[in-house]
Formats: C-alpha cells, sequence, structure tokens
C-alpha cells in the first residue's frame, strides 16, 4: 500500500494526503478525504437510486453486472498499473490475487443471481399444511456500506460490491486510504458496464471516514480488516440493529504430516507463506512439521526461500505494501531469534530505498514468540516440530484466530480428521489460502478472526432480507381458532394433542 503522509488541508476545509510509493517512497498521488456530510449525501443518492435499481428484474441487473466483465478485461493494463503504483507487487499477482478472481466473481455471481434471488417455495410441515403456502421473498435491505483493505484492493472491494448490487441495493464503498486508486477501479468498471453512478459510490478516508460510514443510515455493513477496528463496527452495528459480515486477521496454521509429500509441502510452505508479500489474511502464518520428516522438511524449505527473488520490477516478490508493516515483520522475526529460533533463511530489510524484506525462514519457532502467537502479515515461513497430528491439532487451535487451516498429507481421510478438530472457519488439504476463490464456499473466521461469512451459496442472500410470506390455501371466513372459544375448539385442540403428537406412528407424519 502506498505510504500516507498528511498535507495541509484544501482550501474548503478537507484533510489532504499524499501517497508515496513502498517500492520507492517517491510521490504516488494525493488524496482529499471525504468528510461526515460528503458521507452522509453519497447514502442519500444511493437510497434515491436503490428504489429504481432494486425495482429491475434480477435478470435485466444481472445482465449489467456482468457487462462489467468486458470493460475489466479491456482495461486490465491500467488496473494493473495502478495497484503496482500503489503497492508495487509483481503483474504475476496482480493477475493471480486480484484480477483473474474479479473476472471470476462478476461472472459467477451474475450468472447465479436469479436462480438465489427468486422467491422460493417453501414447504410447511404437518397439521399446517392443508391450511397454509410458504414462500421467501429476498428484499434487498437498501443502502450497504462496503469498507475494503488495502492487501488486495481491487477484488476485495469488487466482490462484496457485486453480491450487494446484485441482491437490489446501494453501495457506498469506503477503501484503505493507502490504496484508494486500486479500489476506485471496482466501481468505474461497474458504472462503464451500466450501472447508475448513484447507485454504487466511493467515499475516501482513513478511520475517521469509516466512522461516518458506519454510523450513517445505511443498511448493513461489510467489512474486512483488523480486528480492533471490527469490533468497534460489530458495537456500532449493534447499536443500530443492523446486520454486519467482519473478515478480520488471521494466523493460519499449516500442518504437515508424517506421510505428506513433503516436495508439495516444501512449495507450499514457501509460496503460501509468502506470496503477495505474505500480506494475506488466508496465509500461512505458522508450520507445524512432524518430527520424523522435519530435517528433510527445513531442508527444502530453506532451499526454495533462498531462491525467492525479490525487488523492483517482476520479481517473484514485491514489498511490503506500508511502512507500519516493515516495522511489525522486523520486530516479529527479532524477537523470535532473542527467544532461542534460528533465522535461516533472510530475516532482515532487503533495501534503504524501498519498503522490502528478505524472504525469511525462521526454524524453532515456540509459542511463547510473537511470531507464533500475533498476526505478522509478512514473508515469513516459521516452523515448528511437533511429535504427532495429535500436538499438531492443538498447537493450531492454540490461537486467537481461527481463519483458516491447511494439512498436507496424502490421506484424504487422515485430512478430514484433523480438519473436523480444527477451530478455523475452513480447511484445505495439500493447498491453503485458495478457499477465498472458491465461490460456492461459505468463507468466514471463527473467535477472533470475524463474525458471519462471504461467498457461498448464500452469499448472494446475505444481502438480503429473507421476507416469509403466508399464503392461505382456503378462502374461509375465518380459522377455527378464531374468537369466540367454544367446546368444539377446545376438544379440537385436544385431540390433535392425544392423537397426533401423542400416537409415535402419526407424530413423524406431522413433522
Amino acid at each position: 500500500m502506498a505510504i500516507v503522509n498528511p498535507l495541509p488541508s484544501a482550501t474548503d476545509g478537507h484533510r489532504r494526503l499524499r501517497l508515496d510509493s513502498p517500492v520507492d517512497q517517491q510521490c504516488v498521488g494525493e488524496l482529499d478525504i471525504s468528510s461526515k456530510d460528503d458521507v452522509d449525501q453519497a447514502i442519500s443518492r444511493a437510497r434515491a437510486a436503490q428504489t429504481a435499481w432494486a425495482a429491475r428484474p434480477v435478470k435485466e441487473r444481472a445482465a449489467i453486472v456482468r457487462s462489467a466483465v468486458d470493460e475489466l478485461v479491456a482495461r486490465r493494463d491500467e488496473i494493473i498499473a495502478t495497484l503496482q503504483a500503489e503497492t508495487g507487487k509483481p503483474r504475476a499477482e496482480a493477475l493471480a490475487i486480484e484480477i483473474v478472481p474479479a473476472c471470476d466473481f462478476l461472472n459467477h455471481w451474475s450468472s447465479r443471481a436469479h436462480r438465489d434471488l427468486r422467491d422460493e417455495r417453501r414447504k410447511v410441515h404437518g397439521y399446517i399444511r392443508p391450511l397454509k403456502k410458504l414462500r421467501i421473498h429476498y428484499q434487498p435491505l437498501g443502502v450497504v456500506g462496503v469498507i475494503t483493505p488495502w492487501n488486495a484492493p481491487f477484488v476485495l472491494s469488487l466482490n462484496p460490491v457485486v453480491q450487494a448490487l446484485l441482491a437490489g441495493n446501494g453501495v457506498v464503498l469506503k477503501p484503505s486510504e493507502m490504496t484508494p486508486r486500486s479500489a476506485e477501479w471496482a466501481v468505474r468498471i461497474l458504472h462503464a458496464a451500466g450501472v447508475p453512478e448513484d447507485l454504487v459510490q466511493v467515499v475516501h478516508g482513513d478511520g475517521e471516514t469509516g466512522a461516518a460510514l458506519v454510523d450513517g443510515e445505511v443498511d448493513k455493513i461489510s467489512f474486512t480488516g483488523s480486528v480492533p477496528t471490527g469490533r468497534t463496527i460489530a458495537a456500532r452495528s449493534a447499536q443500530r440493529l443492523i446486520p454486519c459480515t467482519l473478515e478480520l486477521g488471521g494466523k493460519d496454521a499449516m500442518i504437515v504430516c508424517a506421510d505428506a509429500d513433503l516436495e508439495r509441502a516444501a512449495n507450499g510452505a514457501v509460496y503460501l507463506s509468502m506470496f503477495n508479500t505474505g500480506q494475506v489474511c488466508l496465509s500461512v502464518e505458522r508450520i507445524y512439521v512432524a518430527d520424523e520428516v522435519a530435517d528433510e522438511f527445513v531442508r527444502l524449505v530453506r532451499e526454495k526461500a533462498a531462491a525467492i527473488s525479490y525487488g523492483a520490477g517482476d520479481k517473484d516478490m514485491g514489498p511490503l505494501f506500508s511502512d507500519k508493516q516493515l516495522d511489525v515483520v522486523t520486530r516479529h522475526v527479532r524477537d523470535a531469534g532473542e527467544k532461542g529460533a534460528t533465522i535461516a533463511v533472510g530475516g532482515e530489510r532487503g533495501s534503504a530505498e524501498g519498503l522490502y524484506f528478505q524472504p525469511t525462514v525462521v526454524v524453532g519457532a515456540a509459542h511463547d514468540m510473537d511470531i507464533m502467537r500475533e498476526e505478522t502479515f509478512g514473508p515469513v515461513a516459521a516452523i515448528m516440530r511437533v511429535r504427532d497430528d495429535e500436538e499438531a491439532v492443538r498447537r493450531a487451535n492454540d490461537s486467537a484466530y481461527g481463519l483458516g487451516g491447511s494439512v498436507f498429507t496424502k490421506s484424504t481421510r487422515r485430512a478430514r480428521e484433523i480438519a473436523a478438530r480444527l477451530t478455523t472457519g475452513s480447511v484445505v488439504h495439500n493447498d491453503a489460502a485458495v478457499i477465498y476463490g472458491v465461490a460456492e464456499a461459505p468463507f468466514g473466521g471463527r473467535k477472533d478472526s470475524g463474525l458471519g461469512q462471504v461467498n457461498g451459496t448464500d452469499a448472494l442472500r446475505g444481502f438480503t432480507h429473507p421476507q416469509p410470506l403466508l399464503l392461505s390455501r382456503w378462502p374461509l371466513k375465518k380459522e377455527n381458532i378464531w374468537y369466540p372459544y367454544t367446546p368444539s375448539v377446545v376438544r379440537n385442540l385436544d385431540s390433535l394433542v392425544r392423537y397426533g403428537f401423542g400416537n409415535r406412528i402419526v407424530r413423524r407424519f406431522l413433522s
């Protein structure tokens, strides 16, 4: 992400920021901060536009949104250039992490929208069935506030915005102030595809602007970011009695079993802890390897990590996106070394000019070290030996976080048994992090890693209110239970209890 420095306020009173590149710390742009009035006006415009948008058939909304794929494909080089200016990530990662999944999400959600959002008929049970019919109408919430992070600013903005729009809502997006232009592209391609400009808007700023959006007249908040900010949003949403989804931090564990394919496991350990410079909520942050294969595994990891190229241009690994993040990674690695771990590869800042940190392997990590307790968010593979699967599971669960986890083993059965015991939102076999890109999989964390889920088969419905409509089957003048309470009413009710629920065979037909 761009390094943020304050500038003198504009003549109209708006605060301003300067954005410097993490590659060489040169200025890449300036940003005007949206005021509370700006946020409130954006919400008001989105609400006015939302009524007509929600009235359109779902297929029509989906056709407009789906055409944004063409805009994305045509303008991908411009989007990548913006991403690289603000983050320094290699082109391969801009494509793999941002562009490809963004195309997929646009295409996938648009194709599902009609099926997922149409009115649904549901059977009612037992003695109610002859009397009533039930339909569920998926009603848009209104205006959704979306607050997104800096580590994958384009795709993590586009995905929730697209889901909310397809569900019939208006959207106000507040991206990270550190990658504002990258996130803006999500809205620009939607406008170019024909989504009304007032329906989806961008407001810019820091925590003050985010607070204005959360406290504004929105009907839901979708937030991706830090645990402390997530807690604040949860509390404020609770005060307003609006729903929120929170995708927060992670400290994902990778378990390497004794029967693992060590070549694949080592390749995975290095890549999955260091891609996007380790700045992925689902990246591997802790590695627990069975003692009997640990020596060979460590040898392979050291060899592969040492071969990673890093620096400006299209190397394997770019800079950290933030000067603050560079400080965190440096502190964690230093703390590990001071407490007895071996820094087997790297461990130092890579360049005085940019925010580079060497690809790093820490061997002999332990749970009294910050690198195994706190979110590092950097290019570090931290390895700890364990006796067996039992200890690996216990260590993996010994964390305040519970976003994802991975198990490397040749046995699918073993992977399933271990996964069932991990207190995490998701588990991946012989891979990691990829789960967010599997749109059918509900994605969310446990413990401090979040609240609620995004993606999955109910993703679009998560931006609606499921409104039940109970229809009468018969044009009766009144229901049997309505006044007056005659003796026959009492007898009928008592008979239902005695001969219906009191008879085990009949009871089955009433369930």
